[in-house]
């Protein structure tokens, strides 16, 4: 079957146009579906051998071994584009994982596609293929803009591309007509560039990528500490004597804990998994970089306890924690941390009223946990001096989201676990640079202290009112109320929510830009007119006027290092993402007094400008230069609380309401193993045992023998939405998996489509990925 053949059993949602409308696909081959238990280890020798597959298949043997060993380097390497896990503290010299090679030899394949590419093959007729082959043509080689004559991409200039996007901007009736979407890719100085030219036009409308995954986690940690951040770093991860790791799938989306749970288990630490999936990190691993341990096939056990929790039930277990550990306290005296409470919190009376209030029965049902398992959890934390709890998507994807992170700021404070070495919330951030991307400026709720140093330094006037999220933009480009979209990197159609009706909003448009190093779907879902803006990848070298240059980037810890590409790029005509930001601005602002132009021939000074603006970058170019860089400073972690009391504040929120008709399962999206974000290398999941098989819904037995479905068979899917609306995957496999009862999950960006865009959280805006209402029923064949 040729990647241009669509395959007319491959399951789409009810409506669907080609496969723009559910994506995802991969190589789809006709290998048969097969699904058996994951029995080993996590990494060790299955990715030693998938990394060897990596390299051979993209042709990258040398080059992806020389790759390895500068990534996440200091001394003149590049920083892993992958997740944003901590470079380790000792320098290690492979400080690498699976899925970080797999992404970077993505990025350095030897296959291009350029104009004649595109001259051969239509719009229409690349929207029937898979989302695999569309990247699989290898990377972008030259400017491209839609021709609506041929429906194909043609070359384009990069001068005539930045006129045209500076004509469709300017000929607005208002900036807020536009959006300007980020995704985890951009470096630092990009970021700065990007947010800069936003506000100088005169718009907030920043969308990004962490709208949709840990805007619940910053909005939170803001309330609670006064900062938008964790505050533990990975030496604290070093001298836990407790670490509860929730709703993480950290063997496939940040590998490089593996190392740091093993260390904690080997040291005698306590590790508690939460999550309704037991995921492969939440058993055993071998660390590839620990050649001994790898040559006796010796496994190391990376949990001390798994608590499998309904989807959405964390917050109840950290309430039970909390009641648990209160009780506790009216006959040991050190159950509590008074004199921090005393001294650094605010509303503890009210939380622990509440606490008291809230009965075993309650938590128990909300969770999905017994009572003793909680308590099992409350007796870790207990005995533990010292606990840092880390979480993920599976916390915050959720209407109460933000509450459920304020109830672990909550479970922390009860016993001063905040400010102190080995101790603190841990977020865990997916793409790297995602927290780089805040920090620098994309935020489309600007505070006012930083606008006002913005204006300063940069000498524009920027807009204070808030702008719009990726939610919100969404609604407006289908009501016409946002008409340029600009996207820098990631694939936005995929990542978005209500698959359709994103991408009707795209088409809506007058015109979209995308800053891409590869095709993927959100070039085919475009606006009337539309551009293909290839950029350097961050393996590749970034001359300029002043010579070779570096970006910065910042991990999910908040330190800040510099990454250098050492590659040849793989097109002369590529720009750097600075460049390209820079020549749409003055296209865009003929009479900016910015010194654009200035900026990318040296990045040197954007950071100079950076360093008057940002809070913590002082001095920034001495210090990112320094020995694996700098760590941003965190007040909270100096018990310095940037909120309205100057204390840390207890949450006292309700428990949500658990109770869903009896017909109903929630749905969780999650990534596969070889997937990475929207980018999937292969149909297979190694470590849930999926091979061949990206369309199917892992259910509890007792729910599938509920509703007549066999193991295996073919299923029908229907969600329904907040507003009544209904969405459809049809023919979808059910396979038994151990989950809680009333759940299932599946992966994203298939199921986006039964994301309504009415579904997210009303207390972040992030939509509701980890909590989708569904019916399944044995499939009716149509």
């Amino acid at each position: 079957m040729t990647p241009s053949t669509p395959d007319p059993d491959r399951p789409r949602p009810e409506g669907a146009v080609g496969r723009s409308q559910s994506g995802g696909d991969g190589p789809a081959d006709s290998k048969r579906p097969s699904h058996h238990p994951y029995h080993h280890p996590a990494a060790g020798w299955g990715a030693a051998r998938s990394v060897g597959r990596v390299l051979i298949k993209e042709r990258a043997l040398l080059d992806g071994t020389r790759a390895m060993l500068s990534m996440n380097q200091e001394n003149g390497g590049f920083d892993c584009p992958g997740c944003a896990w901590p470079d380790d503290t000792k320098g290690l010299k492979l400080d690498i994982c699976e899925n970080g090679i797999k992404h970077v030899t993505w990025e350095m394949t030897p296959k291009r596609a350029g104009a004649d590419f595109f001259a051969r093959h239509t719009v229409a007729e690349l929207s029937q293929w898979s989302d695999f082959a569309l990247e699989d043509q290898g990377r972008l080689t030259e400017p491209l803009v839609y021709d609506e004559a041929t429906d194909r991409y043609v070359p384009i200039t990069w001068q005539d591309a930045f006129a045209l996007v500076g004509r469709e901007l300017r000929a607005l009736e208002s900036p807020d007509q536009a959006a300007f979407y980020t995704s985890g890719r951009l470096g630092n100085e990009a970021t700065f560039l990007y947010q800069l030219m936003a506000r100088e036009f005169g718009t907030n409308n920043l969308p990004d990528c962490s709208n949709m995954c840990h805007e619940a986690s910053g909005r939170a940690l803001q309330a609670s500490l006064g900062t938008g951040k964790g505050t533990a770093d990975l030496k604290d991860w070093e001298s836990a004597d407790a670490l509860f790791i929730m709703g993480v799938n950290a063997a496939s989306n940040a590998p490089r804990m593996l190392t740091a749970l093993a260390d904690a288990y080997r040291r005698g630490a306590q590790i508690v998994h939460v999550n309704p999936l037991v995921e492969a990190a939440a058993t055993s691993t071998i660390v590839p970089h620990e050649f001994t341990d790898m040559a006796r096939f010796k496994a190391t056990r990376t949990s001390t306890l798994d608590l499998q929790v309904r989807s959405g039930g964390d917050m109840a277990l950290m309430r039970g924690i909390a009641k648990a550990v209160l009780e506790e306290s009216r006959t040991d005296p050190k159950a509590l941390d008074r004199e921090f409470i005393e001294r650094h919190t605010h509303g503890f009376e009210e939380y622990r009223a509440l606490c008291e209030a809230t009965t075993w029965e309650e938590l128990e049902q909300q969770s999905g946990l017994t009572r003793a398992d909680i308590l099992k959890a409350a007796d870790v934390y207990s005995r533990a001096d010292r606990t840092l709890i880390s979480w993920c998507l599976g916390v915050t994807q959720h209407e109460h989201g933000v509450d459920t992170v304020r109830e672990i700021v909550n479970v922390l404070l009860l016993r001063g676990n905040i400010g102190r070495e080995g101790a603190g919330p841990s977020p865990v951030r997916g793409h790297s640079n995602v927290q780089g991307n805040r920090t620098c400026g994309i935020d489309h709720r600007p505070g006012t202290e930083f606008l006002e140093r913005l204006a300063t330094a940069c000498r524009i006037d920027p807009p204070f009112a808030h702008g719009m999220d990726t939610v919100d933009t969404i609604k407006a480009m289908n009501e016409d109320r946002v008409k340029v979209f600009v996207g820098m990197g990631g694939n936005f159609v995929l990542a978005a929510p209500d698959t359709a009706y994103t991408s009707q909003g795209l088409r809506r448009c007058e015109l979209t830009v995308h800053v891409s190093t590869k095709l993927n779907r959100s070039h085919l879902v475009h606006g009337k007119k539309a551009l293909i803006l290839p950029c350097l990848g961050r393996t590749e070298k970034d001359h300029q006027r002043q010579g070779l240059q570096a970006v910065s980037v910042e991990d999910s810890m908040s330190m800040v290092h510099l990454s250098v590409g050492r590659r040849k790029p793989a097109s002369p005509q590529l720009l750097s993402e600075p460049a390209i930001i820079a020549g749409m601005a003055r296209a865009t602002l003929p009479d900016s007094r910015t010194p654009w132009e200035s900026y990318v021939e040296d990045y040197d000074r954007i950071r100079d400008t950076m360093a008057q603006v940002l809070d913590g970058f002082e001095d920034f170019n001495r210090r990112v230069r320094l020995p694996r860089g700098f760590r941003i400073k965190q007040p909270a972690r100096e018990l310095v609380f940037l909120t309205p009391s100057g204390r840390a504040e207890f949450s006292a929120a309700p428990l949500p309401a658990a109770a869903v008709p009896q017909d109903v399962l929630i749905l969780q999206t999650m990534r596969s193993h070889d997937q990475w974000n929207t980018t999937i290398y292969s149909d297979n999941d190694r470590y849930r045992g999926i091979r061949n098989l990206r369309t199917l819904i892992l259910m509890n037995g007792d729910d599938m023998r509920a509703r007549g479905i066999e193991p295996d068979s073919l299923v029908d899917i229907t969600a329904t939405a907040r507003d009544g609306s209904e969405r459809y995957l049809k023919r979808y496999r059910a396979i038994a998996y151990d989950l809680p009862q009333g759940c299932a999950a599946g992966y994203m960006p298939e199921m986006n489509v039964l994301v309504a865009a009415s579904d997210y959280s009303t207390q972040s805006n992030q939509p509701l990925m980890k909590n989708i209402k569904v019916r399944v029923a044995p499939s009716s064949g149509e």
